[in-house]
């Protein structure tokens, strides 16, 4: 059996998704095809915490599917911007569990994440699949993947 490793930009996904869809990620649709006859090293799911009841509820319908869910403080700046990215964290975990797994599963639509597939897929030999909202989703990092999968209607909430 196939094992993987999961890695969800939380942020990069919901607002990607809202972008292009208006609509919500299905993360029991994605966590059902992603791990369908594979063997689960690790799942996690990186996001900021603003510390609110609804985001609380949402963490723990994360952890309920099999989440490791990672959290940041949510930082908003004295000039409005907000900083809350998890791009070094989920690099190090998916250096990390790439070594003990078949594949390692990205969910992000980030450039900045070409690099790490190409390491895993180099150093360990490990396949990446990437699930993106495909035009939002960097060029660079499609084509650093394995495998991309285009987020679309079978993988969002009605």
């Amino acid at each position: 059996m196939e094992s993987v490793t999961i890695l969800v930009d939380v942020q990069n996904v919901y607002y990607t998704i809202k972008q292009a869809y208006n609509r919500n990620f299905d993360y029991n649709k994605f966590w059902a095809k992603a791990t369908e006859h594979r063997r689960v090293v690790k799942a996690f799911a990186y996001a900021t915490d603003r510390g609110d009841e609804k985001q609380r509820q949402f963490q723990n319908i994360l952890k309920a599917i099999g989440f490791e869910v990672k959290l940041k403080p949510f930082i908003q700046r004295a000039d409005g911007s907000a900083k809350g990215d998890w791009d070094v964290g989920i690099t190090l975990d998916g250096i990390e569990y790439a070594a003990q797994s078949d594949r390692v599963i990205l969910v992000s639509g980030d450039g900045d994440f070409d690099l790490l597939a190409k390491k895993i897929t180099t150093d360990f030999q490990c396949k990446v699949e990437v699930y993106g909202v495909q035009e939002l989703t960097a060029d660079s990092l499609i084509n650093a993947a394995t495998e991309f999968f285009p987020i679309e209607a079978e993988l969002l909430l009605n």
